[in-house]
């Protein structure tokens, strides 16, 4: 069976090395190979990353659709840079806080909540009643998973005319970090605030491709 290789499957591969158990040495070896490959290949093609004028439409498609749920999800992980599995700790308390703390696989870090995004979920919260705990939850009182949000983003890709290939959470996050590497230049913050213990990983996420690398070259205005 062909799997599609994508920058997420670095993470999704750290995660199984530290079941494997394998050494610290082994993982940093294994994990610079792994960043090494993608580095080579997003220089060979065009990756497939969601644009911000995508990322538009597809907000404006979950309006239309009546979608609000989905369309403060597309916002919060947009808006953060949390992996789709750290969602429950966007909680209530969190949101009246203005910080969420991810507690995840024995590590924890803070990540603050922009002003507009902490209005739109209190005024979620509160047409909803939700005073405690998750907040995006299903009718069954459960926290979304993956498959609930993943098959609900994909509905909204027509109407968007963006295309599915794009369209998947880690992409959301994939365009938090580019935007934020772009506005403050720092990578080490970025790090910290994606949960990335190697930097290599983080790179990953801000890599150019070569058309975009020459773009910014020809704009510097210094050959004649």
């Amino acid at each position: 069976m062909k799997k599609l290789l994508t920058y997420s499957c670095v993470e999704e591969y750290e995660n199984y090395l530290e079941t494997e158990e394998r050494s610290k040495t082994t993982q940093k070896q294994y994990k610079r190979e792994a960043g090494r490959f993608l580095m080579y290949l997003s220089g060979r093609k065009v990756t497939k990353e969601l644009t911000k004028a995508e990322y538009i439409r597809l907000l404006t498609a979950a309006k239309k659709q009546g979608e609000e749920k989905m369309w403060l999800i597309l916002q919060t992980i947009c808006g953060t840079g949390i992996r789709i599995s750290e969602l429950p700790f966007i909680t209530a308390e969190a949101v009246r806080e203005g910080e969420v703390t991810v507690n995840l696989k024995g590590k924890t870090r803070t990540l603050l909540l922009g002003g507009k995004l902490r209005q739109n979920l209190r005024k979620y919260m509160s047409a909803r009643h939700i005073n405690s705990g998750p907040i995006f939850i299903t009718r069954t009182g459960k926290p979304m998973d993956r498959s609930n949000i993943w098959r609900k983003m994909k509905k909204l890709c027509e109407t968007a005319t963006v295309k599915p290939t794009k369209v998947f959470p880690h992409n959301l996050r994939h365009l938090f970090a580019r935007t934020f590497y772009k506005e403050s230049g720092d990578i080490v913050r970025l790090a910290d605030v994606l949960g990335h213990s190697n930097i290599n990983t983080t790179r990953i996420y801000i890599i150019s491709t070569g058309s975009e690398h020459r773009r910014y070259i020809d704009a510097m205005g210094l050959v004649c």
